[in-house]
C-alpha cells in the first residue's frame, strides 16, 4: 500500500455557527455538544499511525496557525507541514499545494484530502473506507466520499451514483452526475430515487494523477500552486505560500474545476456516522436529546413546556417558556435566537454585521493569542479592564502604546515585567504601572499560567495602537486585532 498522507482544509470560518463560531475563532478550533475535544482535535485523533496515516499536512491560513499549534499540541500529534495560506482561495488551489507538498516526497502517495471541521462518528469504517479508496485511486481514479442521504437536505451538494467500477465488487462506483444545492423539492425527489448521495468534501486521490488531471483541466491553478510552494518560506515552524504567485490562483473549488470534469471520478459509498456540522441544525441532530427532544450545552438552562430545542449559554441562566423547535446561542456579546429549520441562514446575520463593521462577526470577548488570551471585563470611554492569561513560557512583545496607559495586578502566578531597560519579577497581589509611550514586556517564566488583571486609561484604547520591537512570534501589524 502507497503511503497515505492526509491533507486538512482548516481554512473555513463557519458562518452558520454564529455566535460561537467567529473569523479569529472559527467552529474547527470550539468542542461543540459537551464534547472533549474541537473539531479539529477529533479529526488529528481518527488519523492514527497504527492505521496507516503519516503525519497530516494542514492548510490554514495565518490567522489561525497558533490555533492549530495549540490543537496539535493537545492532541500530541506532529505535523507533517502546517501551510499557511496567505488569501483564501478555495479547496481547488488548497489541494493541488497538499498533493503537491507530498508528490515531491513520495511520487507514489495517496492523499486523504479532508476538512478539520466534520463529524466522523464510526473511525472504524472511516479507516477501512480509507484503504478501500486508496486501493481504487491507486487504479488511477480520484475518488470520493458519498453518504447516503439521511433526509432531503438543501444544504449539500449531491453525486448521482452510476455504473460500478470493475473490479471491486460493487463498492466503488462511477459518477454520473454533480448537482449543486437543491431546493427542498428537487432534495426530496433525489432522496426517492436512491441513487443520490451527498458529497461528503472527503477526496482520496493519488497524487500525481490529481496534478496531472489539474495540468490538463485548470494548469492555471496548478502554475500558481507551484509558485507559490517553491518560493514560500520557513516561519518558526510553519510554511507560509508566497502571497503574490497564490494571489493569482482562480478562487473555485475541486469539485468545479476537477471532480465535475474528470472521466477518472468515483465515488465510495460510506456509512461512517458523517455530519459536516455545518449548521446549528446540524449540532441538533447528533445531540442527546431529553424526553423532549432538547439539547442543553454550556451553561444552566430552565426549560419549560419546551420542545425540540439546542441551548448553549457561557454564562446566563436561560429560561424557555411554552416554545418548541428554537435555536438559542447565549455568548457573553451575542444572542442568537432562531428557528431551528433557518439555521442555514445564520450566514446572512453574519453578512449584514460584517456591512456594519460589528466587530462580533470577527471576535470574541476573549481574544485568542499565541501566549495565551485576553478577556475584556469592562469598557468605558476613557477604560478598559481586561483579564490576561499567560500559558507557562509564554512571553508577549516589546511594545508600545501611544495613547494608553496600563496598570497591571498579578492575580496568580509570577510575572516577569520588563519597563524600558528594567525587570522585575512581580508576584500574586503585587502590581506594575507602565505609562504611555514606555516600551514594556510581559513574560510568564513560571509552570504554572499566569494570570493577570489589566486596567487601561487613555484616550484611544484599540489594539491596533501598538508598535513592537520584538516579537518572538513573527506577527504582522495587523494580527493585533
Amino acid at each position: 500500500m502507497n503511503g497515505l498522507y492526509p491533507v486538512i482544509l482548516s481554512g473555513g470560518s463557519g458562518t452558520r455557527l454564529w455566535p460561537l463560531s467567529r473569523a479569529m475563532y472559527p467552529k474547527q478550533f470550539i468542542r461543540f455538544n459537551r464534547g472533549d475535544s474541537s473539531l479539529l482535535g477529533a479529526t488529528l485523533r481518527r488519523l492514527r499511525p497504527e492505521a496507516g496515516f503519516q503525519p497530516p499536512t494542514i492548510l490554514c491560513n495565518t490567522d489561525h496557525r497558533f490555533l492549530v499549534r495549540e490543537n496539535l499540541e493537545s492532541c500530541a500529534a506532529a505535523a507533517r507541514a502546517v501551510i499557511l495560506e496567505p488569501v483564501a482561495r478555495n479547496t481547488a488551489g488548497a489541494i493541488a499545494v497538499g498533493a503537491l507538498s507530498v508528490v515531491r516526497e513520495d511520487p507514489s502517495g495517496i492523499i486523504v484530502v479532508m476538512p478539520s471541521d466534520h463529524v466522523i462518528a464510526d473511525v472504524d469504517r472511516f479507516v477501512e473506507a480509507v484503504h478501500l479508496a486508496a486501493k481504487v485511486a491507486a487504479a488511477g481514479r480520484l475518488v470520493m466520499f458519498g453518504i447516503k442521504p439521511a433526509g432531503a437536505h438543501t444544504g449539500y451538494g449531491y453525486i448521482r451514483r452510476g455504473k460500478p467500477l470493475d473490479g471491486f465488487d460493487g463498492s466503488a462506483f462511477k459518477v454520473e452526475a454533480f448537482v449543486e444545492k437543491p431546493d427542498a423539492a428537487t432534495a426530496g425527489l433525489y432522496v426517492d430515487d436512491g441513487h443520490y448521495y451527498w458529497n461528503s468534501g472527503i477526496f482520496v486521490l493519488h497524487a500525481r494523477t490529481f496534478i496531472d488531471e489539474l495540468a490538463r483541466l485548470a494548469p492555471a491553478i496548478l502554475e500558481s500552486a507551484e509558485l507559490a510552494l517553491d518560493k514560500a518560506e520557513t516561519d518558526i515552524g510553519f510554511l507560509r505560500l508566497d502571497r503574490t504567485a497564490f494571489a493569482e490562483c482562480p478562487n473555485i473549488s475541486v469539485d468545479f474545476a476537477v471532480m465535475e470534469k474528470a472521466a477518472a471520478a468515483v465515488m465510495v459509498p460510506v456509512d461512517i456516522g458523517w455530519n459536516d456540522v455545518g449548521s446549528w441544525s446540524s449540532l441538533w441532530d447528533i445531540a442527546p436529546h431529553d424526553e423532549r427532544g432538547n439539547f442543553v450545552s454550556g451553561g444552566e438552562a430552565v426549560l419549560e413546556d419546551t420542545e425540540g430545542c439546542y441551548v448553549h449559554s457561557e454564562k446566563a441562566l436561560v429560561s424557555t417558556l411554552g416554545v418548541e423547535d428554537l435555536v438559542i446561542v447565549d455568548t457573553p456579546d451575542a444572542l442568537l435566537v432562531a428557528d431551528r429549520s433557518r439555521a442555514q441562514d445564520v450566514s446572512k446575520i453574519v453578512a449584514r454585521l460584517k456591512l456594519t463593521n460589528r466587530k462580533e462577526q470577527e471576535q470574541h470577548l476573549r481574544n485568542y493569542r499565541p501566549w495565551g488570551f485576553f478577556e475584556t471585563l469592562s469598557l468605558g470611554p476613557r477604560f478598559q479592564v481586561k483579564l490576561l492569561h499567560v500559558n507557562p513560557g509564554g512571553k508577549l512583545s516589546m511594545q508600545m502604546h501611544h495613547h494608553r496607559s496600563e496598570h497591571w495586578v498579578v492575580v496568580h502566578g509570577t510575572a516577569k515585567v520588563t519597563v524600558g531597560d528594567r525587570e522585575k519579577l512581580v508576584r500574586e497581589n503585587e502590581s506594575v504601572y507602565i505609562v504611555a509611550t514606555q516600551w514594556h514586556r510581559l513574560e510568564n517564566p513560571g509552570k504554572v499560567p499566569l494570570e493577570l488583571i489589566e486596567v487601561q486609561i487613555g484616550s484611544y484604547l484599540g489594539e491596533d495602537d501598538i508598535l513592537r520591537a520584538d516579537d518572538v512570534y513573527h506577527r504582522a501589524p495587523e494580527e493585533t486585532r
